[in-house]
């Protein structure tokens, strides 16, 4: 099987770094300064600090997907229509690994045979060349008899996959639990220091429940990601800190370097993803005629921030704008 990843960035290079270790032909896509740093090989590191070290093959042009099997796109989502059009005309199973719900839409206008999917867990990168996942988690993908070649090989390279029935819950899941990609950004400190504080976890929350509340109403059902109900998360986000770290590290391990995928975007002047997150519930709530304070605040932050506005709000500053 030969597998192309549109899009290689951190998570494409994580992914498409651990199943050419294990043998699947991997051919990652990507502009040419990412390129460069791979040209003596890719190094992928765990969460229990191993590193495995593997070639794929790089290219800079679509054109190197054409007699692909699968393609992963994994480009962030204002750039799914450029990447439709760079794709169109590939005979290749087409699956969306991106944030948010609306890009596998977005591919089809284009291309024939898509897929939406997940990924799961967090990627930075600590040094050229080096991507390491900073969380627990799976890919998930749209249960499909095509998929299941990509499924087999991802499992065996010890990248847990799952065929979903429900990927639509599943993308609306990973979106709730994205909504700290915001807040992240916002308060410009590691995720673990973050979630330590109990008052941007209060924020957060914050964010969780109205989206909830928002899908509830929409009649749109969120998957159950880990062992506790979405509903909740919430709760346990505002519970003091001795009880959310009791529950936290029973199911979540997360490197203190993580941070989120906003950040990173702050950090390189790009635009964000923030209207395919908050951006999303803020519009799902106008079509059901609800409110979303919460959610429609932060999109306005994050909008001052990328205009070169502030980002490193404590956890009070933040809680005070969000209510």
């Amino acid at each position: 099987m030969h597998v192309a990843v549109f899009g290689a960035g951190a998570i494409g290079c994580w992914v498409g770094g651990r199943l050419a270790a294990a043998g699947t032909r991997v051919t990652l896509i990507g502009r040419p300064r990412v390129l460069d740093e791979l040209r003596d090989g890719l190094r992928v590191g765990e969460l229990d600090g191993s590193v495995i070290e593997s070639r794929p093959e790089l290219a800079g042009e679509a054109s190197a997907a054409r007699d692909a099997d699968v393609v992963l796109v994994t480009v962030k989502s204002v750039a799914t229509a450029e990447a439709a059009r760079a794709l169109a005309g590939t005979k290749a199973l087409v699956i969306s690994v991106q944030n948010g719900v609306r890009n596998p839409s977005v591919l089809r206008e284009q291309l024939d045979h898509v897929l939406a999917g997940m990924i799961e867990f967090n990627v930075i990168r600590p040094a050229p060349g080096t991507y390491q996942r900073t969380t627990s988690g799976r890919l998930m993908i749209e249960r499909d008899d095509r998929a299941e070649p990509l499924a087999q090989a991802s499992n065996a390279a010890g990248l847990p996959c799952e065929l979903r029935e429900d990927i639509v819950a599943v993308q609306w899941a990973k979106l709730v639990l994205n909504l700290n990609n915001a807040i992240n950004a916002l308060s410009n400190v590691p995720l673990a220091e973050e979630l330590a504080n109990r008052d941007f976890r209060r924020c957060f929350a914050a964010a969780q429940r109205e989206a909830l509340a928002v899908l509830a109403a929409a009649g749109q059902p969120v998957a159950k990601l880990s062992p506790l109900p979405p509903a909740w998360l919430p709760r346990i986000l505002g519970s003091p800190d001795w009880l959310f770290h009791a529950i936290a590290k029973r199911f979540v391990s997360v490197d203190p370097r993580a941070r989120s995928s906003m950040w990173d975007d702050f950090e390189a002047r790009r635009p964000t993803e923030i209207d395919y997150l908050q951006g999303e519930v803020v519009a799902l709530a106008e079509r059901v005629g609800r409110p979303a304070p919460v959610n429609a605040a932060l999109v306005g932050l994050v909008r001052q921030a990328e205009a070169g506005g502030r980002r490193d709000y404590t956890g009070r500053e933040l809680l005070d704008l969000l209510h």
